[in-house]
């Protein structure tokens, strides 16, 4: 499956490290395989996900908080 990000909003936070990050919030897309190739048509996964400005991945707590993936730091908007 074709997969591609769609930015949705970018924001900076504070880590629980003392550093500034700069947060990218996208929203992941599919490659319609309904519609003709020589049209791309993409839609919603309905799957969201957070990255750093230097692409590590950041995870989305279920209460909303956010920490760097593989690391114990956590992010707060700033």
């Amino acid at each position: 499956m074709d997969i591609k990000l769609q930015l949705l909003e970018s924001f900076p936070a504070y880590g629980s490290d003392g550093q500034t990050y700069k947060v990218f919030g996208y929203e992941r897309l599919a490659r319609d395989a309904s519609v003709p190739a020589a049209i791309e048509r993409w839609q919603s996964t309905g799957t969201n996900e957070y990255r750093l400005a230097d692409g590590r991945f950041v995870d989305e707590r279920d209460d909303g908080s956010l920490e760097i993936e593989r690391s114990d730091v956590k992010l707060t908007r700033a």
